[in-house]
């Protein structure tokens, strides 16, 4: 395991020392969790803006639904008649 030394600022220094007394850890398991949810954030978050640049090219080059091919699948949802969903009209 690596060794990283971060200076904090005395408000969240504190704030680290109560929830680790708080939760029965040490301020380290509390830091390795906090941080192991923001890196998860983040690459959620790049995955989304990846996903909306790929949309947005494709978008670009014409592959998009019809928005009432859209509504009419949507409005078929739970029929007996429900529609599969729409491709892309070029």
């Amino acid at each position: 395991m690596a060794v990283t030394t971060v200076r904090l600022q005395a408000e969240v220094e504190q704030h680290l020392e109560a929830i680790a007394k708080r939760l029965e850890r040490s301020k380290g398991w509390v830091i390795n969790q906090a941080l192991a949810e923001y890196i998860e954030k983040q690459q959620l978050e790049q995955a989304r803006w990846t996903q909306t640049l790929e949309a947005m090219e494709s978008a670009a080059l014409g592959n998009v639904v019809d928005a009432s091919d859209v509504h009419s699948w949507l409005n078929s949802w739970g029929t007996e008649a429900e529609q599969d969903a729409p491709g892309p009209s070029k």
